[in-house]
């Protein structure tokens, strides 16, 4: 189930799903600890004796309010006569999640309506050992396990603090007898629950006949009680009103792109501030940058997607500093420095707090030892921190980062490299699938390199700067003479070393367009123009739903009612690496215009919300893996940086 609206203050995150339930929540890094573990939290109403909890029965619009992190949720049902709509935010900085609900009454008639919220806390990821109660000291129910703490309380009437609660265990399935008395209508005020505990508040609403009123839910996430305790002082001397507001303001401000006058659709406009917005809710205080935090995925190798991969953090980096964010990754390139191997490589990926994450690259190949490594993530990390660096001139920040990050990296990327044809070794794919030397790791470390001299020259350090330019030159070279396939008239995806070259892959992937996107070759070059033609014919789905694959036989996530004879998934990553190739190409603004219509594939893909996933099903559009996906927006936010550069040296 994709996770529609997430919001985030960069130490606290929840997510929600299309059923506008929490399902995640992480403290105090973002992507670590997932409190909830996936368990939904659920969210019902009480009215007239029925009962429903949010699911099939409501309608819902789950959005945000424009260039905001405030959610904008409508909820309603006929059944019940009621209208809701709701707010949700982490305030900027307190940890505190905020819901505001206004409840509307369809009815001609006074009514008493009842809002349940329950809590299906799983604290440090597991169900042992926690302890739920009513704390009579803050009028609140706490949740605690040795240093993690959350305080939910509420304001209805003018009135402060939790009137009605239950404290219970949770059952196997992830319901709870709480539940069970919450669509009774009633709670039982047990205040106290440990082992599994789960617990329930209730919100009594008295609504005229035809009118409104509202109530105020929070959440705080602290440490221990002292500080939760403080945190909900501040929530009832600040107002949650005026929490929310100010929430909004800032990320109003805080948004300051406007590209409604570079004849792009609104509505592209639109999710380029939405990405924008996105992209910072996944990056945690302390540098990391998550590739997504949906637990969804899980399901898929008992793994998740919340870690730090050089590769997504370096092409969102890139891209915040490239609209003018340069300042939201600085932290970034100091845990890349921190985090960089001595040797000076990057590993797959790490865990927000910087330690070593999970790793299925294997040590041995073939029985032989190999580095489990994807060079392009060291690699594109540098080429990044350029592009950082054109946005601030801060030489001061870059300057203790050269020998630690940059020159490290940089001479690992010159050693790292097969004698005889001065390419780079082998290593594992961008799709972290397979073992070889790759075109497009070839063309990330030349970017990364040329990026290295200009920081050579930067520092007048001349001769280093010559050595990396030189190296480059040597593998673009190399590329022409060996990655490129006489015999299909374009560059090969990768090659397998054998005597004399490399045996190479003829699957078209979409990531050959690297060459030209990161500056190896001129996207006019007629073995790039073929090779680009060739990835549009063959990777581009003939469907409905259209929108291109990553490359042939592409079987993840792939489900089985999709339509036959299709290359794979739709990415919004491919399709938009297909704009930029194009942009790059144009040479007149009608060439130029023509590649609208991938931001509108985008924009007709997204959540309602302006949500981007990783990739979509071929037949229905539906979302597909994790939502929403870090390096999607990234993408969708270069690609519109890059056209609007081309439309104004077009313009010239």
């Amino acid at each position: 189930m994709p996770k529609d609206i997430p919001v985030s203050n960069g130490s606290f995150l929840l997510n929600f799903d299309s059923d506008y339930q929490i399902r995640d929540i992480y403290f105090p890094f973002i992507g670590q600890e997932n409190h909830s573990s996936g368990h939904p939290f659920r969210f019902g109403v009480w009215v007239d004796g029925q009962f429903s909890w949010m699911g099939p029965d409501w309608e819902k619009d789950l959005r945000y309010e424009d260039d905001s992190l405030v959610t904008d949720v409508f909820l309603k049902n006929e059944a019940l006569g009621l209208e809701l709509r709701c707010s949700d935010v982490v305030d900027l900085d307190l940890n505190i999640y905020l819901k505001k609900i206004e409840v509307n009454n369809l009815k001609n008639k006074v009514r008493n309506v009842r809002l349940f919220f329950s809590h299906n806390f799983n604290l440090y990821g597991n169900d042992i050992g926690g302890t739920a109660y009513f704390d009579p000291r803050s009028c609140s129910i706490i949740h605690y396990k040795v240093h993690r703490y959350f305080l939910i309380s509420c304001w209805a009437h003018e009135e402060w603090g939790v009137k009605h609660f239950t404290c219970g265990q949770r059952e196997s399935l992830g319901n709870s007898e709480n539940d069970k008395e919450a669509e009774s209508g009633e709670l039982s005020s047990k205040a106290s629950a440990w082992g599994t505990p789960h617990s329930t508040i209730g919100i009594w609403l008295n609504l005229p006949a035809k009118k409104k009123t509202k109530a105020y839910y929070w959440i705080a996430a602290g440490t221990n009680y002292p500080e939760i305790a403080k945190l909900n002082m501040e929530v009832h001397e600040k107002r949650p009103e005026e929490l929310i507001k100010r929430s909004s303001r800032y990320w109003n401000t805080w948004v300051h792109k406007d590209l409604k006058d570079q004849g792009l659709p609104n509505s592209v406009s639109d999710v380029f501030n939405r990405s924008l917005l996105i992209l910072r809710s996944q990056i945690d205080n302390h540098g990391a940058i998550i590739a997504a935090n949906d637990s969804d995925i899980i399901r898929f190798g008992k793994d998740t997607y919340s870690y730090m991969w050089g590769r997504d953090g370096a092409f969102v980096a890139a891209s915040l500093a490239k609209a003018g964010y340069s300042h939201t990754c600085i932290k970034y390139f100091d845990f890349c420095s921190r985090v960089l191997s001595d040797e000076g490589y990057l590993f797959q990926h790490y865990n927000p707090d910087g330690s070593l994450a999970s790793n299925w690259h294997s040590w041995l190949v073939d029985g032989k030892e190999v580095l489990p490594i994807q060079e392009d993530s060291t690699a594109l990390t540098i080429w990044a921190l350029w592009i950082h660096y054109q946005g601030l001139k801060d030489v001061e920040f870059i300057r203790p980062h050269y020998k630690t990050l940059i020159k490290k990296a940089a001479d690992f990327l010159v050693s790292y490299r097969d004698p005889q044809t001065l390419l780079p070794l082998p290593s594992y794919d961008l799709w972290e699938e397979r073992y070889a030397l790759h075109t497009y790791t070839v063309a990330s470390v030349i970017a990364g390199l040329r990026a290295a001299a200009n920081f050579a020259k930067l520092f007048e350090d001349n001769s280093l700067a010559e050595k990396y330019d030189s190296v480059a030159d040597e593998m673009t070279g190399g590329i022409l003479k060996h990655l490129y396939h006489d015999g299909l008239k374009r560059f090969a995806r990768s090659g397998s070393r054998v005597e004399g070259g490399y045996k190479l892959d003829e699957v078209i992937d979409i990531s050959l367009l690297s060459l030209a996107t990161l500056g190896v070759l001129d996207p006019n070059d007629t073995r790039m123009i073929e090779t680009a033609n060739a990835v549009r014919e063959q990777l581009w789905l003939n469907t409905s739903v259209q929108g291109c694959a990553r490359y042939e036989g592409d079987v993840y996530q792939l489900e089985d009612d999709s339509p036959k004879g299709i290359p794979g998934n739709p990415w919004f990553i491919s399709t938009l690496w297909l704009a930029e190739y194009f942009i790059d190409q144009a040479e007149d603004l009608e060439q130029l215009h023509a590649t609208i219509p991938y931001f509108e594939w985008c924009v007709k893909n997204a959540l309602p919300s302006g949500v981007l996933a990783e990739q979509v099903h071929p037949g229905n559009g539906q979302p597909l893996s994790v939502s929403p996906l870090t390096w999607s927006h990234s993408a969708f936010v270069w690609a519109i940086l890059q056209y609007n550069e081309k439309e104004k040296k077009l313009k010239k």
